[in-house]
């Protein structure tokens, strides 16, 4: 990307608010004076409820440690048993969402995800970037020249990639209401990421895509409560009040992956109403979220990742919960994440993993949803494939799923076969150096495995070492899962990578994912999200003059 040779100031002209990192002078158009003003007027309104809520999530953690578990709310009971109120109608560019492609926000991504044959392309600050300064402000640099239909990227080989005709409806995925974006300080605190990633996106882009017949559209992540959706729903009002933009413009698809949301999906659909667009099973968080929230009760200890199905009966019902309540509130109710990817080089083992992605969309199209996600450009035709052949329609509103009654112990019903194996234990280390390696370096999204793995797939692992060591779990083959076990197997498998990459070694991220990972993974320190824990360790905070 070029650097325009124009001066930039060398510090924040806005009052009140710091820029604590370097920047060139693109990004420098991205932190204009009118859209820092513009989210600096969002941290200030906002950021004190956003504090007040994640003290509720503390505090309801307390109580589940404490036996209250979750149920349906009583005082929200009017909102679930009226079934006159209904959400608004789809918004242009999202009525058909059969497949939806997911990604982090690099410019060879963006321009391979909208060329691709899905429906809408969801852009993913969160779970698969890993939030440096550079990403998050090249992130936006890149989709607004994909909304302006300016963007290009030639890679060191000399290739060329540019927008096609038609491309995919843009959804933006903003981090969660947990995370900061410590390099920009308001009034001396550090800015609510998720505040900074919607408000500079919407800032420099709502108008255009307005312009473009389409709108600017979300996908809420990690939510826990319909008080986080009223939030959203707030600054979503506020934010098109101060553009002069119509309220009802913005639309929103909420995240259904932690346990606490799903028994408020109707109420959570309610708050916002004027600005819903349905719900989505994220059900690799949804797994993290279960183990998370329960992890002080040995009921409640999982087997192996790959034991747990979208078929067990804790996933079943939550699937069929979500289906049920988006489309009797006339939204979309979308499907879950394909983690597979191709297998270029072992046409067996492709062939395997490309049949367990057609069963899972054929899962999901016969259950009800109206769309799915896959992470990779070469998955889009077998679900469109699923999908066109059993749902030839845009979608499956009408789909009511009035069979479906939920209860409280439906949605925590873990009653199913399962082995814990040494095998799974060595998988989840695996997984979750190579994932920490990545992420320290400034990349959210990796293949391990044959699967595309990101945030919410680590959680995972990240969480069943702790769970099982916690509770001393006994392996399938008989062996006790301890503290000391775990931080053996760490070392094996360092000793692993050390032979396999050599002198590369030296240069990697491993040696600080493997202290980092060490202290999450014996059943004593627990720490809620890794993009927390890590987060200082990717921070480019230096001055406030920009690079030129």
């Amino acid at each position: 990307m070029s650097l325009n040779n124009s001066n930039s100031n060398t510090s924040c002209p806005v009052e009140g608010v710091s820029i604590l990192a370097s920047y060139n002078q693109d990004q420098a158009q991205i932190l204009s004076s009118d859209a820092l003003k513009f989210i600096a007027t969002l941290q200030r309104t906002f950021n004190d409820t956003r504090k007040d809520l994640l003290k509720k999530r503390d505090l309801r953690q307390q109580q589940i440690d404490k036996g209250i578990l979750p149920d349906f709310l009583p005082e929200t009971a009017h909102i679930r048993n009226d079934p006159n109120w209904k959400a608004a109608k789809p918004a242009p560019g999202l009525q058909d969402r059969r497949v939806e492609i997911t990604g982090p926000v690099d410019r060879k991504m963006v321009i391979n995800a909208l060329n691709s044959d899905a429906l809408t392309y969801m852009a993913d600050f969160e779970d698969s970037t890993a939030p440096t300064w550079d990403n998050v402000l090249n992130g936006q640099i890149n989709l607004r020249d994909a909304i302006n239909g300016t963007i290009s990227f030639t890679n060191p080989a000399g290739k060329k990639y540019q927008l096609k005709e038609n491309p995919a409806t843009l959804i933006v995925r903003p981090r969660g209401w947990h995370m900061l974006e410590k390099h920009i300080l308001v009034d001396g605190e550090p800015m609510s990421a998720s505040i900074f990633d919607f408000g500079l996106f919407f800032f420099h882009n709502a108008k255009n895509q307005i312009k473009n017949g389409l709108g600017p559209y979300f996908y809420l992540p990690k939510m826990e409560s319909y008080l986080e959706a009223r939030l959203w729903n707030d600054i979503f009002n506020a934010s098109q009040d101060m553009l002069n933009i119509p309220r009802g413009t913005i639309r929103g698809t909420v995240l259904i992956e932690t346990i606490l949301a799903a028994f408020e999906m109707d109420e959570i659909i309610y708050e916002l109403r004027e600005h819903s667009s349905g719900l989505n099973c994220g059900r690799w968080d949804y797994i993290f979220s279960f183990i998370k929230k329960f992890r002080q009760y040995p009921q409640y200890v999982l087997p192996d990742r790959s034991d747990v199905s979208m078929t067990v009966p804790f996933m079943s019902a939550y699937v069929n919960l979500l289906i049920q309540t988006c489309h009797k509130r006339g939204v979309h109710a979308m499907g879950g994440m394909a983690a597979q990817i191709p297998i270029k080089n072992d046409v067996q083992a492709n062939e395997v993993a490309m049949k367990k992605v057609r069963a899972d969309k054929l899962r999901e199209v016969t259950a009800g949803h109206d769309g799915t996600w896959v992470a990779h450009p070469d998955l889009v035709k077998i679900a469109l494939e699923v999908f066109n052949e059993h749902m030839p329609q845009p979608n499956q509103l009408f789909k009511r799923r009035e069979d479906v009654s939920v209860k409280q112990k439906d949605l925590l019903n873990i009653d199913f076969e399962g082995k814990i194996t040494e095998h799974g234990i060595r998988d989840n280390i695996q997984i979750g150096l190579a994932y920490m390696e990545s992420w320290l370096r400034g990349v959210g999204c990796v293949p391990i495995h044959h699967l595309m793995e990101d945030c919410a797939t680590y959680e995972i692992s990240r969480s069943q070492l702790w769970q099982w060591a916690h509770h001393q779990s006994v392996t399938a083959e008989g062996r006790k899962i301890t503290g000391d076990y775990c931080l053996q197997v760490l070392d094996e498998e360092i000793e692993n990578i050390k032979k396999e990459l050599g002198s590369k070694y030296e240069t990697s991220k491993y040696e600080a994912a493997k202290t980092a990972f060490a202290t999450n993974i014996t059943g004593e320190r627990y720490d809620d999200f890794v993009t927390t824990m890590l987060y200082d360790d990717i921070l480019s905070i230096q001055s406030s003059k920009p690079r030129l």
